[in-house]
């Protein structure tokens, strides 16, 4: 009844805004305001959330276990780990949407699209986990939560993709701006994490509203004092920041060591332990090693704020700090893979403040120097958090609109450049990149790489390769190279057959010895043995991890049945061009969406002259099968262009619009929006 309530208030709220014809721009903006109010909101219910779980499980519910003595402290995580299992197996395949990786995912491949469904749970589960005292997060369920309702208020207002991509992104980072109450960090964060540095004007613009009005709606409700209190930071002479330099290179090695301990556990946990127990029982034992960690050491609890505050009022024992940190460390990814809930930004600024705080009292016991602890835990936090999460920009912006400090601005900028650089020497992208790619994804600026899928090296191979016998003269090679457009030559062997390549690069330095060297050398002597090929049938996707490892501008292809006789040449640039001509494709199907959700089925719209798209019912022979298998278009000349599915949870209408995948299965009650030429339109018509 309440769901419908709201529904009929947006609904009426849509058609009023339709009716006022305002500048696309404005009611662009407003939007944006609107979205973030919303995810404001939901960031205060969350953190109050948290606060009344923690308050019924270490208050209520810890005195009614009173009885059990010191062993009462210690069941409470693991009951949390119970309930977080139960929940994963009432309802699996939303759980395993987790996270900030999801929230790129439905970015960079469903057009914003997240349920509602998975909102809700992931709103749950994560403060359970935190409120029983797991050692972890709440940035990465906020951002999810954020950006599921952004997602949610777009599908609501029946927004185009590329719309609610842009609103989806936007509450994410909204929801990270009223958690830690920053709102440019909540901005770059969508920036830089969800939108992986695709930057867009009007991306920007929505970035920048919703974080200021969901940062406003949080200091509102919870305040706008400083989550970290210490007196002034003394930075030091510049000839001491050698010693935040050194801080910076020790975090990145430890942000490294993190993510492969993480990946490690993982690993673990999935292919060994759990297939000889229920995961129930090992998230049961996770949450009895946090119990008793949490027995000793109370300060490894929840999020952690008050211990790093105890850092930066060096207020306790180096010993304790060390311990802290080895404590969070091994904790946060063994709850995590197990199957806890949460998110490793707060851990991360835990790990960073105790770290450097044993860093900096370290330094001045061992070494006799002067240094202030307090300004080497704040540049630590950073140096950790823009290491890990491979977010310099917002690093740096989180913790000084966290501290509202501005005077150890230039070591913050220092450490976390060179955290985060040592970090990215090891690993390419974020560690939640990192995790989508071990699922199989494949996505770079914000956009889905795996679109190139279904498309074949045969669509941009050109005839124009050079191609000479391996015992061509020097003399000749040259005057070849002079002569031809061709800055790649293939050699082929007696038989025909490929068997080197020769570039200029390679002959230039020859060209200076030439006169001692003409009548010695032959191509085959200069030639690379080693050759890198594709196939005609070989998708895009393929090829263009080829040019990323080779590092070369062009690769010839061979016979599928014979793979050293060379058919043709296909070139980076061209690739790129096929990708950003499917890009802009799915683009102008973006701006069908809204007709589309209202359209019957058999409805025909005229694009241009002889172009037409057309949405009919899946034909009885697709059923089952994906885009790979159909080849439409080569088999029928046409383009899928989007997929309108009859299900979805708490919609305003029972239908959702899916951009395809390759892989995507078609299934019977699906209605396809095709793209093609008249006579392609009309023999698809006739279908069954």
């Amino acid at each position: 009844m309440i769901h419908k309530t709201i529904k009929n208030i947006l609904y009426k709220l849509r058609l009023k805004i339709n009716h006022l014809s305002m500048p696309e721009y404005l009611v662009f903006s407003f939007i944006a305001v609107i979205i973030g109010i919303i995810v404001g909101l939901g960031a205060v219910l969350f953190h109050e959330t948290i606060n009344f779980i923690t308050k019924i499980f270490f208050g209520e519910l810890y005195k009614n276990l009173s009885f059990l003595s010191f062993a009462a402290i210690i069941i409470l995580p693991a009951i949390g780990m119970l309930i977080q299992a139960m929940m994963r197996k009432l309802s699996p395949e939303t759980a395993k949407k987790a996270g900030v990786p999801e929230v790129i995912k439905a970015v960079a491949m469903k057009g914003g699209l997240i349920k509602f469904r998975t909102t809700v749970f992931h709103f749950l589960a994560p403060a359970i986990c935190i409120g029983t005292g797991g050692t972890v997060g709440p940035e990465g369920p906020a951002a999810q939560l954020g950006g599921g309702l952004a997602s949610k208020f777009a599908q609501i207002f029946n927004f185009s993709d590329s719309k609610r991509r842009i609103f989806t992104s936007a509450g994410a980072g909204a929801a990270i701006a009223a958690v830690f109450n920053t709102p440019l960090g909540g901005v770059f964060f969508a920036l830089e994490i969800i939108l992986l540095n695709d930057f867009q004007p009007a991306a920007f613009s929505a970035l920048i509203l919703s974080s200021v009005s969901a940062s406003a709606i949080s200091r509102i409700f919870l305040g706008n004092s400083p989550a970290f209190q210490f007196s002034t930071p003394s930075v030091g002479h510049y000839e001491q920041y050698y010693l935040f330099a050194i801080l910076g290179i020790l975090s990145g090695l430890f942000s490294i060591l993190f993510i492969n301990y993480s990946e490690a556990i993982h690993q673990l946990f999935s292919k060994k332990i759990l297939k000889k127990m229920p995961r129930w029982v090992l998230m049961l034992i996770v949450g009895l090693i946090v119990g008793i960690a949490g027995f000793f050491y109370p300060d490894i609890f929840g999020i952690g704020y008050s211990a790093i505050n105890k850092f930066l009022a060096q207020n306790m024992i180096w010993q304790a700090a060390l311990i802290l940190f080895i404590l969070k460390f091994i904790l946060v990814p063994l709850i995590l893979q197990s199957g806890g809930f949460g998110g490793i930004f707060a851990p991360a600024l835990y790990m960073g403040g105790s770290f450097s705080y044993v860093f900096a009292l370290a330094s001045n016991h061992f070494f006799n120097l002067n240094i202030d602890p307090t300004t080497f835990v704040l540049v630590g936090m950073g140096a950790f958090l823009g290491g890990i999460n491979s977010i310099p920009i917002s690093a740096i912006l989180i913790i000084f609109e966290m501290t509202k400090d501005y005077s150890f601005i230039l070591p913050l900028m220092l450490a976390v450049i060179i955290s985060t650089t040592i970090v990215q020497l090891f690993f390419k992208g974020s560690i939640h990149v990192k995790h989508l790619e071990q699922e199989g994804y494949q996505i770079s600026n914000g956009r889905d790489k795996n679109i190139l899928k279904n498309l074949f090296v045969n669509e941009i191979m050109k005839k124009n390769y050079v191609l000479i016998p391996e015992n061509t003269p020097l003399n000749k090679l040259l005057k070849q190279l002079l002569e031809s457009p061709q800055n790649t030559f293939y050699l082929m062997n007696d038989e025909e057959k490929i068997s080197g390549t020769i570039t200029e690069s390679e002959l230039r330095p020859i060209i200076t010895e030439y006169e001692s060297l003409r009548e010695m050398l032959v191509a085959k002597d200069i030639a690379r043995s080693e050759v890198i090929t594709v196939k005609e049938n070989d998708n895009l996707e393929y090829a263009l991890n080829l040019f990323g490892k080779s590092n070369v501008d062009q690769l010839p292809v061979v016979d599928k049945g014979n793979q050293k006789n060379i058919i043709g040449i296909i070139y980076r640039q061209d690739l790129i061009n096929a990708y950003n001509h499917e890009s802009i494709k799915y683009d102008i199907a973006d701006s069908f969406a809204n007709e589309l959700k209202s359209s019957k089925d058999n409805s025909t719209s005229q694009v241009v002259d002889g172009y037409s798209i057309y949405e009919r019912k899946a034909p009885k022979n697709f059923v089952g099968k994906n885009l790979i298998q159909l080849k439409l278009r080569n088999n029928y000349g046409l383009e899928l262009l989007m997929i309108k599915q009859k299900k979805n949870f708490l919609s305003e209408e029972n239908e959702e619009v899916l951009l395809p995948t390759p892989d995507y299965l078609i299934k019977e009650n699906d209605n396809l929006l095709f793209f093609g030429s008249d006579e392609s339109i009309k023999t698809c018509k006739e279908w069954e």
